[in-house]
């Protein structure tokens, strides 16, 4: 396929997806009814596509609409592309661009729209991180693999990537953390996936699963698991019983199948009983941090639901401190960026919950080496001294 036959394919994609569609449902669609396309075509299509995702307003702005071809208009002008080679109307690309399909100038737009985020989330990053915040969330996010120790080293992991043909590199922070820099396409039919050597999960998720105190031997849950990443990566780290709870079971259906090919054991539960020596809540959040994987959600997301939201994780904690053990460790996690999400909800619950000090508190912002993500580890308050 030709470059305008790719911007073709994503015109028609991106419709679909205004109308209502999510992304993955329209790719595969497309991919389905196009049995033509290859590999690469179908990476670029994508590419294409969460490119004008992550930035939606200001490619509207710069193609003079919010509809699908306007977005791809605006897209390659802010890339500098010739408009005039993919928009040519040769063959299968897009009919020639019209003057009047030009919108405004880069130089004319609000930051806001610069930032490609909804006027009501633009100040809600304080200015001196703004601008490096937003700009990351705008880019195509790298692509992490976390090394299983149980199964061997990164040096394996890397070297049998490569047998695949998915070059990887280390991380430079996080330990078991790999950086994959080539094919990464490829890498669920690799060697390495498939024995559970690797799993797919973010640096700075891994990172935070490491900070999270576990005692040996000891009865660990994760509250709110999900697809069960945090568990595996916690399990690999300590001998200790490990059990995992979501309030949508259906979202942990996977797990056990994981835990088999990574070589550990979690014992998922639907109904939480007894008490735990850690308890790690990564609760449902706005997933600001991660609007470069997910870039639908900060289109999609209101002020009335995030703040309905911060009345669930308040919930959450609530329960999660009622389960966890005298001295346990209470591990509250998000993948967001925004205060009431984050500190401002571990100063509500302290001021509900007396008996719990905070221990640790970690800030990760979205960077070419992970996710934005928060961490805070809470305790027992100590007893006062008569």
């Amino acid at each position: 396929m030709t470059p305008g036959a790719h911007v073709a394919a994503a015109i028609e994609i991106i419709d679909r997806i205004l109308a209502g569609e999510t992304a993955d449902r329209a790719l595969i669609g497309w991919t389905r009814r196009s049995r033509f396309a290859g590999s690469k075509d179908r990476a670029a299509i994508r590419d294409l596509v969460f490119s004008v995702l992550r930035r939606r307003r200001s490619a509207a702005a710069m193609g003079g609409a919010c509809t699908c071809r306007g977005l791809l208009i605006g897209l390659m002008r802010q890339d500098g592309v010739d408009l005039g080679a993919v928009f040519s109307g040769q063959g299968y690309a897009p009919a020639p661009v019209s003057p009047e399909e030009f919108g405004a100038p880069w130089e004319a737009l609000s930051p806001a729209v610069q930032a490609d985020v909804p006027d009501w989330v633009y100040d809600k990053i304080e200015p001196s991180r703004r601008d490096a915040v937003w700009s990351v969330l705008r880019q195509r996010a790298p692509v992490f693999a976390r090394v299983n120790r149980r199964a061997g080293s990164p040096e394996d992991a890397i070297r049998m990537l490569a047998d695949d043909g998915v070059q990887a590199v280390p991380h430079q922070k996080v330990m078991n953390a790999l950086e994959v820099v080539g094919n990464a396409r490829r890498l669920k039919q690799s060697a390495a996936y498939l024995d559970g050597l690797i799993e797919l999960q973010d640096a700075s998720s891994q990172a935070l699963s490491d900070l999270v105190p576990i005692p040996e031997g000891g009865r660990i849950l994760d509250f709110c698991a999900g697809g069960g990443g945090k568990t595996l990566a916690m399990a690999a780290r300590v001998e200790a019983s490990f059990f995992a709870h979501d309030i949508a079971p259906g979202r942990m259906v996977d797990l056990p199948s994981r835990a088999k090919r990574a070589g550990v054991e979690v014992t998922v539960v639907n109904d939480v009983i007894g008490k735990f020596d850690t308890v790690v809540c990564d609760v449902p959040c706005s997933g600001s941090g991660s609007w470069r994987r997910n870039p639908e959600g900060k289109w999609t997301l209101t002020p009335e639901q995030l703040a309905e939201l911060v009345s669930t994780q308040a919930n959450i904690l609530d329960e999660a401190a009622d389960l966890t053990a005298p001295g346990g460790t209470l591990a509250y996690a998000t993948c967001s960026i925004f205060a009431e999400e984050n500190g401002a909800q571990i100063a509500a619950f302290l001021s509900r919950n007396p008996s719990f000090v905070l221990r640790e508190e970690h800030y990760f912002e979205p960077s070419s080496k992970g996710d934005g993500f928060y961490l805070a580890i809470l305790g027992e308050a100590e007893p006062a001294v008569a």
